[in-house]
């Protein structure tokens, strides 16, 4: 497959900060949210436009802002405008993101052709999506999941913090009873026993753990035989870490982490070849971030991209949910066909 639209016909449009409004707050154990900045920038060959959107992953010091000079400097050299010479160009992050999906997303317009069929992907259907229980009060915990499961949604993905985490996930188990519970401990566990931790979870009924210690400090969990698997998120960034994450039962891909579509397909080849489950995550985002995660999710085992739900207010044309199901939706990388 090419890896993009003739070099020297591209060039940069714009690049723009723009913030959205979290709906309420969006807490995890590092701290809370009540707003996103993300990164959108738009490429052109002077008849075409494609745009990609970025977060920045605050925990590597990376802002909206700096994501925005990222792309500004690369874009004065002109790998910066085929995907494959990117990866070499910018390091993985939320600014390498914005832009290689940009580039997809002129592709497929320029082709006339979705984005999907041009990475050789499934063409995308519904797909169930974890809904997000911000980190609060284990009766807070229980409102917010009981609501969650009314709206439709049957996977809940509930935020730790290594105190007081099982009264947590009993209170959203009893919040919503039959629904299907992923947790996410945001490298929290260094303290605890982490194999007692996950078995007493796995008895309320949880699935996956994801991150229970920090990046760097995991490499005891291969002595782990776990009761429920472990997923890396904070370990795993880029195609370069998955070496040294084979102690893990899945990873989590995210393509503000990984650098953009491009990174994040080779990545899920590599866990796939390592017998890894793959689940695809996003950061908050609208569904302008959304939309390319989408695509990958359609190959993954676990899908979290509830970024955009749970901000007060979606970019026009979003993706939609129905019972707890993402849609596809239209607002990026269609190729311009409607």
């Amino acid at each position: 497959m090419p890896t993009g639209p003739t070099l020297a016909a591209i060039g940069l449009l714009d690049v723009v900060v723009e913030r959205f409004p979290v709906a309420g707050a969006f807490t995890i154990s590092r701290g809370a949210k009540t707003f996103v900045d993300v990164v959108r920038c738009r490429v052109s060959d002077g008849a075409h436009v494609g745009q990609g959107e970025g977060t920045a992953i605050y925990y590597h010091g990376e802002t909206a802002e700096g994501c925005a000079a990222a792309i500004r400097t690369a874009a004065r050299s002109p790998d910066a405008f085929d995907r494959e010479r990117l990866r070499g160009l910018m390091p993985p992050g939320a600014a390498r993101n914005a832009l290689d999906c940009a580039l997809w997303d002129l592709e497929a317009k320029r082709c006339g052709r979705p984005v999907w069929a041009l990475a050789g992907l499934p063409e995308p259907r519904a797909r169930r999506t974890a809904f997000t229980i911000s980190l609060a009060a284990p009766e807070a915990m229980a409102r917010a999941a009981a609501d969650a499961r009314a709206r439709g949604f049957t996977l809940l993905k509930c935020k730790l913090t290594g105190e007081g985490d099982r009264a947590r996930v009993a209170a959203v188990r009893e919040g919503a009873p039959d629904a299907d519970l992923i947790v996410d401990a945001n490298e929290s566990w260094a303290s605890r026993d982490v194999a007692a931790e996950a078995a007493a979870l796995a008895a309320l009924g949880v699935r996956l753990v994801e991150q229970p210690l920090p990046a760097g400090a995991d490499a005891g969990l291969g002595a782990i035989a776990p009761a429920v698997p472990f997923c890396a998120d904070e370990s795993c960034q880029s195609l370069a870490d998955l070496p040294r994450l084979r102690d893990y039962q899945a990873i989590n891909i995210k393509l503000d982490k990984a650098g953009g579509l491009t990174e994040a397909l080779a990545m899920a080849r590599a866990a796939r070849d390592n017998g890894q489950a793959v689940m695809v995550g996003c950061m908050l985002a609208t569904s302008l971030g959304i939309a390319p995660a989408f695509l990958l999710a359609q190959q993954a085992d676990w899908v979290d991209l509830d970024g955009a739900l749970l901000l007060a207010q979606d970019r026009a044309g979003g993706l939609p949910v129905v019972d707890g199901m993402l849609q596809p939706g239209t607002l990026w990388g269609n190729g311009g066909i409607i």
